[in-house]
């Protein structure tokens, strides 16, 4: 499997470069967010930050991105803790008013710090990867500040034990978006946190197969 997702990167990078995909890429970028063609567009730009940042997308579920859109216009103002820094940050950053992204890879860090520089909102972290246990300074990162967040990402590393120490920070009708939330290693996690979970499977941005996303939310009673 993973030499297959391998061969399909190389190859969409590849196809990438062409002038008739960067035609193509160009054009998309005007085109509805959530219509076929900028999603056509992302399959050439995965793991490819910048070209993501073009098209404006995050690597998620296309319904999930949606939903997390509307739901960030009827908070303005709205603050937000997400671990795992990348195209979703600077996304994240153009809706709302202020991103903590906290990222463990040292040179992912640096890389990303001067790309999104001249951005504003943005707070890019580096904290060390631990065992995932009380004192990992990654996992720990979100306790740094009493803050409570509109939005909540885990989409990072320890994402299980990131999502334990999220709901402490939860705002008043906030939510979390737990990616890749299909992964079997995810699911007691997801299931035992006592959050309502709202599902999707389907199309999504990057890949050319359906993908899953979840957004936590607390229950009401």
């Amino acid at each position: 499997m993973q030499a297959i997702k391998q061969g399909y990167v190389g190859l969409a990078h590849a196809t990438g470069r062409s002038g008739l995909v960067r035609t193509f890429f160009d054009a998309a970028k005007s085109a509805p967010a959530y219509g076929y063609k900028r999603w056509l567009a992302s399959l050439f730009a995965i793991y490819h930050t910048e070209n993501m940042v073009e098209l404006d997308l995050p690597w998620w579920n296309v319904e999930t991105t949606r939903e997390v859109e509307l739901f960030l216009q009827s908070r303005p103002g709205a603050t937000v803790f997400e671990t795992g820094a990348g195209a979703s940050t600077v996304w994240l950053a153009r809706r709302a008013a202020k991103v903590i992204s906290v990222e463990h890879d040292p040179a992912w860090h640096k890389r990303f710090q001067a790309m999104i520089s001249g951005i504003a909102g943005i707070e890019l972290r580096y904290r060390e990867l631990g065992d995932g246990l009380a004192s990992d300074p990654y996992v720990g990162s979100i306790d740094e500040n009493a803050d409570l967040y509109d939005l909540i990402v885990v989409d990072g590393r320890h994402r299980i034990a990131c999502l334990q120490r999220a709901i402490a920070h939860l705002a008043p009708g906030g939510m979390i978006l737990f990616d890749d939330s299909g992964r079997k290693r995810y699911r007691d996690g997801i299931e035992e946190s006592g959050l309502e979970e709202r599902h999707h499977f389907g199309r999504s941005f990057c890949v050319p197969y359906p993908d899953h996303s979840s957004l936590l939310y607390r229950r009401q009673d």
